[in-house]
């Protein structure tokens, strides 16, 4: 059972929020992160550069490629913090073990945040942009399974829909493993199997054989081998072929319901959202007219047709 008090908990580069902590005293606050994503969930501020006794202001760092390695200097003086702040990652980590984080945003480009494009000082082959700052890389390290994001990817309607849906997901996931039974695992594949569907049908049809032969097996182990495969399933993007395959299928519930002129309305308009002529939005809120109106309870317990605040809007621009 989902504890609907509990909000998700996020780790977050406290810049991000607002919070004057880069190297110069400023900050680099995104609105939707934290005044529309942050009613509906608990953000986890960390500055690694701050809490690692850096200070603000200060000078700026750079990553350095070595022989020996990436290292993190100082802009001027050249002082060389990595084994610093990878003492202090690892020891934050330590930190915030104990909390669920269901997913992480990190600051793009910063020596010590970013995921996918800090940018790496090279003497003899140039700058590399596609570098990992050393918090990240640690972080990463230490939760493989965990979802993280960059705040300018989050731009990308697509990344952010699906970022967002694992979040919650996650928060689900978190609750359930909680109090660990059969049962539980089953009502949470069942209510997934669309959102799996979307993602990866493939990984949805590998999913199944574990729950169905989760008697056969010890409960923790199910649990694992699940996870496994859940994590796998998420990292895939949706896009508009594999949620039209998912809409088709959900509309196949009413074909004995609608009639000629409503199925042919509801087809329409899942087709007009494939051919990029309307937001998924659209077909979701058709289908969930027809399964309040028609009472399906299996439909009104599926996460892909509610799965994250309307407030957020995230399906109205994918």
């Amino acid at each position: 059972m989902i504890n609907e008090f509990v909000k998700p908990k996020v780790g977050i580069s406290t810049c991000l929020l607002g919070e004057a902590v880069r190297y110069n005293g400023g900050h680099k606050l995104d609105h939707y992160i934290r005044d529309t994503l942050g009613k509906f969930v608990d953000f986890v501020p960390i500055c690694p550069e701050v809490e690692a006794g850096f200070g603000t202001p200060r000078e700026a760092l750079h990553l350095h490629e070595t022989e020996n390695g990436v290292v993190m200097l100082t802009e001027k003086s050249k002082e060389d913090l990595t084994e610093k702040m990878t003492s202090w990652s690892r020891n934050k980590l330590k930190e915030i073990e104990d909390i669920e984080l269901c997913g992480y945003i990190f600051k793009s480009k910063s020596p010590s945040c970013g995921v996918y494009r800090a940018r790496i000082q090279r003497e003899e082959k140039g700058v590399n942009l596609n570098g990992r700052g050393l918090f990240a890389q640690e972080f990463i390290s230490a939760y493989p399974q965990l979802i993280v994001e960059e705040e300018g990817r989050l731009h990308d309607p697509v990344i952010r829909d699906n970022f967002i849906q694992n979040i919650f997901i996650n928060h689900r996931w978190n609750e359930l493993n909680k109090n660990r039974s059969i049962r539980g695992l089953m009502k949470f594949h069942e209510s997934l199997k669309y959102s799996l569907m979307s993602h990866s049908p493939r990984i949805l049809k590998e999913m199944g054989p574990i729950v169905a032969n989760s008697n056969k097996i010890d409960t923790d182990e199910v649990f694992d081998l699940y996870k496994v495969k859940l994590v796998e399933a998420l990292k895939e993007l949706s896009d508009k072929k594999k949620n039209k395959n998912v809409l088709d299928h959900i509309m196949g519930y009413f074909k004995n319901n609608l009639d000629k002129s409503e199925k042919a309305e509801l087809k329409e308009v899942i087709n007009n959202y494939y051919n990029g002529l309307l937001p998924i939005i659209v077909p979701i809120t058709l289908l969930n007219h027809y399964v309040k109106k028609y009472d399906d309870i299996y439909l009104q317990g599926q996460f892909y047709l509610n799965p994250h605040p309307l407030e957020l809007m995230l399906r109205n621009h994918v």
